[in-house]
């Protein structure tokens, strides 16, 4: 058994992609446009990933858009992305620098959520051990849910 990629259906795809790549950090490694669908779809890897990504064509987040207007809810159905980062405090302090809410802030230096434009939950993972407690990351609250 190989993963292969998670999808994502996202309402604006450029908004989609300044949170995923401009603001998350992951490279587009390929797109589909059909015409005839009426979508577009566009594969994401992590920096760590791409090579292994662009060979194998996994692992990958997909980013579904369909190109007729649609409401998509229950993103916290969906469960969460998860990744793991050499700087937990630097991509968190990166993400609230563009806006993006940390709704569980790293406060133990090891484990911090967010959300995309769309309501998908995003587990973001120190890795190796956790850094030690750090302000703002440790008196800060929750904001809203993950």
């Amino acid at each position: 058994m190989e993963y292969l990629h998670t999808m994502v259906r996202v309402a604006d795809l450029d908004r989609a992609l300044a949170f995923y790549v401009d603001a998350f950090g992951l490279q587009e490694v390929r797109r589909v446009e059909n015409e005839k669908g009426r979508f577009t779809l566009v594969f994401l890897a992590a920096p760590g990933d791409v090579a292994r990504a662009q060979e194998s064509k996994s692992p990958l987040v997909e980013l579904t858009y369909n190109w007729d207007p649609e409401t998509y809810m229950g993103g916290r159905n969906f469960g969460h992305l998860a990744y793991r980062v050499d700087d937990i405090y630097a991509l968190c302090e990166k993400l609230q620098k563009a806006g993006i809410t940390i709704n569980r802030p790293p406060r133990d230096g090891y484990m911090a959520f967010v959300k995309s434009p769309d309501g998908i939950s995003i587990e973001i993972l120190q890795k190796g051990e956790a850094k030690p407690p750090q302000e703002p990351w440790a008196s800060m609250e929750n904001t809203g849910t993950w």
